[in-house]
């Protein structure tokens, strides 16, 4: 059995560092801090069909077993569904708390997302959603995968032009709000952050 460790790890580390483990074994042995760390990845696991045991370390650690449910082989990994996904993005940040919080949170998504099995068809971002889009945006690298992994980009042209940001788009496609709207009304789901 493998045994990764996983403290001192910032979130979300310590779930993907697990994520990609499963992928290979269909039993691990993961040392964590106490705390979210330790509930993040159990609850990964369970949501996965992963049987979890846990136990506290002499250090005030978690030792988590994580194997793969009865009746599953080989590795584990998510299921994908079924219907286009498209994500409207519509702030430079996530949630309505401290900016300092929402961007740092919106950063961790979207770099999560690279290391999920399933992605978005297309993302819309508007409003200051623009920024990450555009020059001087910490995820420009990020979105540059998604994008190399198939993921349609597409940034407000209006937005762009109220910021004056339409020559510093750095990744995907400018678009109109017709099409944003047809890709909205034509998605499956629409994931709006």
């Amino acid at each position: 059995m493998n045994t990764i460790d996983c403290r001192n790890m910032a979130c979300p580390a310590p779930v993907i560092t697990v994520k990609k483990a499963l992928e290979q074994c269909e039993e691990i042995q993961v040392l964590l801090d106490d705390g979210a760390p330790r509930e993040n990845v159990g609850r990964f696991a369970r949501n996965r069909g992963c049987q979890v045991s846990e136990h506290q370390d002499t250090s005030g650690g978690w030792v988590l077993t994580i194997s793969a449910a009865a009746g599953e082989t080989g590795p584990v990994s998510a299921k994908p569904g079924s219907g286009e996904r498209v994500f409207l993005i519509t702030s430079n940040r996530l949630g309505d708390g401290p900016e300092e919080l929402g961007m740092l949170l919106m950063k961790n998504f979207i770099h999560t997302l690279l290391e999920t099995a399933e992605l978005p068809s297309r993302m819309f971002f508007l409003n200051t959603g623009v920024f990450l889009t555009t020059e001087g945006s910490d995820l420009l690298e990020a979105l540059e995968k998604l994008h190399g992994m198939g993921v349609e980009i597409f940034s407000c042209g209006l937005c762009l032009g109220f910021f004056d940001r339409r020559e510093k788009l750095r990744v995907g496609a400018t678009t109109n709000m017709l099409d944003t709207a047809e890709g909205l009304l034509g998605a499956a789901r629409v994931i709006r952050l």
